[in-house]
């Protein structure tokens, strides 16, 4: 299928800034790459009236090296039973860009639409803070909600991980933690997985034929990687390249969500099959979008079908 013609469009105003001089983010510092996502990301935002009727509470928790993380807890206005089931997001971003601001409309979507409480991680990002530090701001959050949610009204018996691309990733280790060391983390009931990176250590054919000119270009992937990394050796770590996990069974249902024309495609589905070898339930899905496919409700229609198949996943997962 191919690209919807207002998307289309979209690429070739990227690509006219492009030929005007505005340098990819691979070409920035980390710092300018950051505030050049951030103002991007406003011009994606949408009104969805959805969006309005969702409570955000900003909290604060303590890491494991006494650092101070911040989480953006959202709870639908709607009438339910208390206490909340909750997903726990992870923003895309490459590791290096993006925040809760960036990635709010995302999860006030999927709270509103479950509806279900999500938690937002603002984990610390690359190079100040390298792999594994990201994982591991996701894990002691992950542990804060086991700990603490029930005085926040949620009810982490009834968890899902969940993220979008390097978001996702931390979402796949957190799933692949809970399968392989069930007395340490909760159980979890499903992965939410939207375009994620599974593996750093080599390119696909995706990756070559979507090198550039669809919004992630290869060379970004590698400078993303590149910041996260302590050493090239980290790549080859199933926590960094979650498809080299050789031990998969166990881990909680999947729901996976691909982009056709993203240099990531290929690994998410690799990873899919991975999973249905190991025995896990999978739902595969791809699109006839780009990476980020998320946040661009504002640029294609079909995004709100989109939504709602995340949500009635999430749904049922979630249910008593």
């Amino acid at each position: 299928m191919s690209l919807h013609p207002e998307l289309s469009a979209f690429l070739d105003l990227v690509e006219e800034g492009r030929l005007a001089g505005r340098p990819p983010l691979h070409a920035l510092s980390a710092e300018l790459a950051r505030e050049t996502f951030e103002q991007a990301s406003a011009g994606l935002v949408w009104a969805w009236p959805q969006t309005q009727q969702v409570a955000r509470r900003e909290l604060t928790v303590r890491t494991r090296d006494g650092a101070s993380l911040a989480l953006r807890l959202y709870l639908p206005e709607v009438a339910g039973a208390q206490p909340w089931p909750v997903l726990l997001y992870l923003h895309g971003g490459g590791y290096v860009v993006g925040s809760l601001d960036s990635h709010d409309g995302i999860c006030a979507e999927l709270a509103w639409r479950t509806p279900c409480a999500v938690l937002a991680v603002d984990y610390r990002r690359a190079p100040e803070h390298r792999f594994p530090t990201a994982l591991f701001d996701a894990e002691d959050a992950l542990l804060w909600l086991v700990a603490e949610g029930a005085e926040h009204g949620l009810d982490a018996t009834r968890l899902a991980v969940g993220g979008d691309s390097a978001g996702a990733t931390l979402a796949t280790v957190l799933a692949i933690q809970a399968a392989q060391a069930p007395q340490q983390w909760p159980p979890i009931r499903l992965q939410l997985l939207c375009y994620p990176t599974t593996d750093a250590s080599r390119s696909t054919v995706s990756s070559e034929l979507f090198d550039e000119g669809y919004l992630l270009e290869s060379a970004t992937l590698e400078w993303f990687y590149s910041h996260y990394q302590r050493t090239p050796a980290d790549r080859l770590d199933w926590r960094f390249s979650p498809l080299l996990c050789e031990h998969l069974q166990g881990a909680a249902p999947a729901f996976v969500g691909l982009a056709q024309y993203d240099p990531l495609h290929d690994e998410g589905q690799a990873y899919a099959e991975r999973l249905q070898q190991a025995g896990v339930t999978v739902t595969c899905r791809s699109y006839a979008a780009t990476h980020d496919l998320l946040r661009m409700g504002a640029v294609m229609p079909g995004v709100d079908q989109v939504y709602k198949e995340l949500a009635s996943h999430l749904a049922q997962a979630l249910a008593n």
